[in-house]
């Protein structure tokens, strides 16, 4: 994947988060309203490809949200929406091309780390290792998770099969940069899983928010190999 075209899919990906994140709160009351809208306005400009002033548009209305809640208030969705968002801008600032493919480079290296420290911090713990963790977010959990996929906390077995699956997922996500056929197959494994826990757990936001990293680490390991 080229440069270009890592950058302008990032791009769309992104947009598509924002207005996901952004659309929900259109049922608040006005005076958040007000913050929202703009936002969106400046993702569908960015969407339609108008220019790299857009971008730092929609950067500096971000940092207007973040005052307003005093931080990335839905967490670690919102931190990997401003990550990739602040990267891409830093693109459009970068003084030569090395230091624009810097920026998007950092970004691949980041989506890589959060995969791999995930891993490494549930792995850790014996919790996690006797998939107690997992039975313990759907017994327990103020996710929106429904009576039924409660029960899944009844069935200890497989949840000690899927919490390995995530764990060796996430650990060994890093190999995959050793072949383009591999990092396809982790990448689609990775969105099955984000795909998986809005369906579980409504954590819808973190599915474009983390897909929309996905082609600079196309273009990265083109790039390396």
């Amino acid at each position: 994947m080229s440069f270009d075209l890592a950058l302008r899919a990032t791009e769309v990906l992104l947009a598509l988060a924002i207005l996901q994140h952004s659309a929900e709160h259109l049922v608040a009351p006005m005076a958040e309203r007000r913050l929202f809208i703009p936002r969106m306005a400046l993702a569908v400009l960015v969407l339609a490809g108008v220019g790299a002033w857009a971008v730092w548009a929609l950067w500096l209305w971000g940092l207007v949200i973040l005052r307003r809640f005093d931080g990335p208030y839905n967490g670690g969705s919102d931190k990997m929406t401003l990550l990739v968002l602040t990267c891409v801008a830093l693109v459009y600032l970068a003084p030569t091309p090395r230091w624009q493919e810097m920026a998007l480079a950092y970004l691949a290296v980041q989506l890589t780390l959060s995969y791999f420290v995930s891993g490494w911090i549930k792995v850790i713990n014996p919790t996690w290792r006797s998939g107690e963790a997992l039975c313990d977010v759907f017994r327990y959990s103020a996710y929106p998770v429904s009576r039924n996929l409660r029960g899944f906390a009844n069935w200890p077995g497989l949840l000690f099969v899927a919490s390995w699956a995530v764990m060796g997922l996430e650990l060994v996500f890093p190999l995959t940069l050793l072949h383009p056929n591999a990092l396809i197959v982790g990448l689609a494994l990775c969105a099955l899983f984000h795909i998986s826990n809005a369906c579980f757990f409504g954590l819808n936001r973190f599915v474009w928010a983390w897909i929309s990293a996905f082609p600079s680490l196309i273009w990265f390991q083109d790039r390396i190999l």
